[in-house]
């Protein structure tokens, strides 16, 4: 695998977190974002965007996240709230309250993708793949990702019909076979397509 060269920060001497979701495309389950404060000198040879990284890589780094970070939060919005609201407000939401959740608190949020509301006073920039540019959006990234797929586990159990342990509760044929066979579950999500009929 190439090693990619991720940015240790935007600017130096400041608190940054890098913020990413989880689960925006999904038909079922919560969208999960997180916020991460790396340390400056922080280093991995594998991180990278997660949707770059096999599971096992991404379950590889996460305790290297969790314990080399400075600070870092996982927060999540439920079906329910994106019906509401939309995935992208919801997508936001989760993304404030991973970061209200940080200690220290950022200075600076440096946000994977091109929308995103002001968290308070505290200035952001938007990077269209910045998961792939900044070491602290791609460790939000790897932590987003894992504690949605470890969710999606925990409601398979009661609900194993629906293949979430192989789909996650992506759009695949058999997700939504599934659908088709059983009607959809409390987590589905009623405002997205479920079917493609």
């Amino acid at each position: 695998m190439k090693t990619p060269s991720l940015r240790p920060f935007d600017a130096p001497h400041r608190i940054e977190a890098g913020c990413d979701e989880a689960g925006r495309g999904c038909l079922a389950g919560p969208v999960f974002a997180a916020a991460v404060v790396l340390p400056s000198d922080f280093f991995h040879p594998l991180l990278n965007d997660s949707k770059q990284l096999s599971e096992a890589t991404r379950r590889a780094l996460r305790p290297v996240i969790e314990q080399q970070a400075l600070a870092w939060s996982v927060a999540s919005c439920t079906s329910d709230e994106i019906d509401r609201t939309n995935i992208l407000r919801a997508s936001i939401a989760a993304m404030h309250r991973a970061l209200a959740a940080l200690s220290p608190a950022p200075a600076f949020i440096l946000v994977d993708g091109n929308r995103f509301l002001p968290f308070g006073n505290v200035p952001h920039r938007c990077v269209v793949h910045g998961d792939a540019l900044f070491a602290s959006i791609a460790a939000a990234s790897v932590l987003a990702k894992t504690h949605r797929d470890d969710y999606m586990q925990e409601l398979a159990r009661q609900f194993p019909q629906y293949g979430w342990p192989q789909n996650k509760g992506y759009p695949t044929r058999a997700h939504r076979q599934a659908i088709r066979l059983h009607g959809p579950s409390p987590y589905h999500r009623r405002t997205f397509r479920l079917l493609n009929d």
